[in-house]
């Protein structure tokens, strides 16, 4: 879930699909919305020579997609062996228990909620699947359960909704939190530099081939709305709803609830550190 129309500095790239690396292909999900911009990019993540693939957030309960990202990856020689979920938000998990059953998977999530098999998702597990190497990376923020996968073979992070290939991301308030969302932003840069990541490989919108770069302008980008969001209020704009109008109004209004829920996110954490 995102408020995701295009910012200043941010790629304005269509939709993705097929190929993305050497070893994620993307099946675009049917859902396009101004939330959700062209689709849910579901991944189809292997080791070329492998028989085996990960899939990474089956995407929304859409039969014909579900069957769609099997047919992709038989297509390409690969038996379906796991599935994976950057977090519960239903345009990426709300088919992740019927894409089980179609691909007998067990399901592996942060959120016990969201698990089918005995195992879930913690911090510095390593999948490896098929030879397949992905590293889990704790990125709450966008939501209390979002994961980050690292995949190092081709120097890219799978991102969910925490970096996005258009358009900035929502704080989901009040499960998500915008302290947390910086440190995750802040961990993920530090992937950059310390593990050569370049490529985000995002749940929604196009590739994005300098990592380092979208990160860094997510955090300028935060930065500059919440001394926004700071001098709003010092001007007497006290509801959210009264920040979003003065704040957003560069923001298609269809997208001004949940430009909301980041303002209430973002006046919780300007209380809490005692700056309004």
């Amino acid at each position: 879930m995102t408020y995701a129309g295009a910012l200043p500095g941010q790629p304005r790239g269509g939709a993705i699909a097929g190929p993305a690396t050497a070893r994620a292909v993307c099946v675009l999900a049917p859902n396009p919305s101004p939330m959700t911009l062209d689709g849910t990019n579901t991944w189809i993540v292997s080791e070329p020579d492998s028989a085996l693939a990960v899939v990474i957030d089956p995407g929304p309960l859409d039969e014909a997609h579900l069957n769609r990202v099997v047919a992709t990856a038989e297509r390409a020689g690969k038996r379906i062996a796991l599935t994976l979920l950057t977090h519960g938000h239903p345009d990426h998990a709300g088919g992740a228990a019927r894409f089980a059953e179609l691909t007998r998977t067990k399901v592996r999530a942060l959120d016990p909620a969201l698990r089918l098999g005995d195992e879930g998702l913690g911090v510095d597990d390593v999948i490896t699947t098929g030879g397949l190497e992905l590293r889990v990376v704790p990125t709450p923020g966008h939501t209390s359960d979002s994961l980050c996968f690292h995949l190092p073979a081709d120097t890219a992070v799978l991102t969910g909704d925490t970096v996005l290939g258009r358009g900035t991301t929502v704080v989901a308030h009040p499960d998500g939190r915008l302290g947390d969302y910086l440190d995750s932003l802040r961990r993920l840069r530090s992937l950059t530099v310390d593990d050569g990541v370049s490529t985000v490989l995002p749940g929604h919108g196009p590739v994005l081939s300098d990592a380092h770069g979208a990160i860094e302008y997510y955090l300028a980008h935060r930065a500059d709305r919440l001394a926004q969001v700071e001098s709003a209020v010092s001007s007497g704009h006290r509801t959210p709803r009264e920040v979003v109008a003065h704040v957003y109004a560069d923001v298609d209004r269809t997208l001004w609830p949940a430009a909301e829920l980041s303002v209430r996110a973002q006046l919780d954490y300007l209380r809490e550190r005692g700056l309004i």
